[in-house]
């Protein structure tokens, strides 16, 4: 099974750039977006074979989430079910057969960190709701997680140190989520692979001169490891300033 996920910074814009073609070429069983920033009846997007869900944002044309699949999930839930978190539209999970499928749209620390107590409870939470659902099935997580885990996931290491999604605080985070028993499916198969990025600022010309950070992942149950079939990051396509990335698993 293929899944693919994509950070599209705004579905409306983004389908202008080429995202129907970019669906199709990715032949995926399950497309997860992200900041899809749009509003129920915005567009009409259907592809066919897929049935697609949406989470959106209580504030227009910001954030958003969903999903489109081949597969028919078991059951559907948005948000995490904690109040303080569920008014963004960052989460759906899909329960399928035997496993949950979660993508998530995790909130930017922001400039000056203005937002960086709020992710640290945001990172605990999830956590903790990601746990709850791994003690029932395997989990798959994937989305634009906003950290650049290691200094080898993103370009400038030394003069990111304090700025969003590089702070010491977000990293040790995300290594306490592997550490609970999941793992970076990228660097599961790439542990040490450098200059490979999924994201890249608008500003100074950072995609030409690959200037980037990955920060979108798919994060897996560890007893899905012997599952594990490949990795990619697709950083040939455009249409946002994030590209998508892939996971195949086997049956």
């Amino acid at each position: 099974m293929k899944f693919i996920s994509w950070n599209v910074n705004g579905l409306r814009a983004c389908v202008g750039k080429g995202f129907e073609d970019a669906f199709k070429q990715l032949d995926a069983d399950f497309f997860c977006l992200q900041e899809t920033k749009m509003q129920a009846g915005q567009l009409d997007l259907n592809f066919e074979g897929y049935q697609s869900y949406w989470n959106y944002a209580d504030k227009k044309g910001y954030s958003g989430t969903a999903i489109f699949t081949r597969h028919t999930p078991l059951s559907v839930s948005y948000g995490i079910g904690i109040d303080l978190h569920d008014h963004e539209g960052r989460v759906i999970t899909l329960e399928m057969p035997d496993f949950y499928l979660v993508t998530a749209y995790v909130p930017n620390s922001q400039d000056e960190l203005r937002r960086l107590d709020y992710r640290m409870q945001w990172e605990d939470d999830f956590a903790a709701y990601l746990k709850q659902l791994d003690a029932k099935k395997p989990v798959i997580l994937c989305g634009d997680l906003n950290v650049a885990h290691q200094e080898i996931d993103l370009k400038n290491p030394k003069t990111n140190r304090r700025n969003a999604g590089f702070t010491d605080e977000e990293r040790a985070k995300f290594t306490a989520l592997l550490g609970a028993g999941f793992t970076d499916t990228f660097r599961h198969f790439y542990p040490d692979l450098t200059d490979t990025y999924s994201w890249w600022s608008y500003r100074f010309r950072a995609r030409e001169k690959n200037a980037g950070w990955r920060i979108d992942y798919f994060v897996t149950s560890q007893r899905l490891d012997s599952r594990l079939v490949s990795a990619s990051i697709h950083n040939e396509i455009f249409g946002s300033d994030h590209c998508p990335v892939e996971l195949v698993i086997g049956d």
